[in-house]
């Protein structure tokens, strides 16, 4: 069986991706919203690897660490960072020298040669956790098998952006769609292969 590969997006009503402050964007709670089940929680079974551009996994080795956890922290924060520190993390960079994290490697090259070797590995499904460059790559490819949009209620005018210009149609079927807690969008779309438009 071939392993799924997942690109999780994070962005703002015009594309951008950004983390805006809007009304309950920061609201504590001790138990996972629906965000974090669907995004994360719900796939610790069958995701064994995660692909991060290098600014995605240094920021995510700053803050998503077991380390970096504070006692204070809800379980559902604890156990992702768990399972982050533990799953195989793939770091695409060209500069970056050694990861500094467990269960970390760094690869460089051509990015649909490094996905199709880690395909070939042996392990469950695979997601792609990074910034716009990044995800408009596996998009531009068909690298992607699905993907998970969080869509911030915000026109938020600056910063990188998601999308970009395209040498042909990426065709995606709406699989799910559900408004969360605080306004957001939680989009879930497959990539429709083989469509002629």
């Amino acid at each position: 069986m071939s392993r799924k590969i997942t690109a999780s997006l994070y962005m703002t009503l015009d594309g951008r991706g950004a983390f805006p402050k809007y009304p309950g964007w920061d609201r504590p709670s001790t138990e996972a919203n629906d965000m974090w089940r669907e995004m994360w929680l719900n796939r610790f079974d069958d995701v064994t690897t995660v692909i991060m551009g290098r600014r995605s996994f240094l920021g995510h080795r700053r803050v998503w660490t077991e380390k970096a956890r504070k006692p204070s922290d809800p379980q559902y924060l604890l156990d992702y960072s768990r399972w982050l520190d533990h799953v195989d993390k793939v770091c695409l960079s060209h500069r970056l020298k050694t990861p500094g994290w467990e269960n970390s490697r760094i690869m460089k090259g051509d990015l649909s040669k490094i996905v199709a070797k880690v395909k070939r590995e042996k392990g469950g499904n695979i997601i792609a956790e990074g910034g716009p460059r990044l995800i408009l790559e596996f998009l531009r490819r068909g690298l992607a098998d699905d993907f998970w949009l969080v869509v911030q209620p915000v026109v938020y005018g600056k910063g990188p952006q998601y999308w970009g210009p395209m040498k042909a149609q990426a065709t995606l079927k709406l699989v799910s769609s559900s408004t969360m807690e605080d306004g957001e969008l939680m989009l879930h779309y497959e990539t429709v292969r083989g469509f002629r438009a």
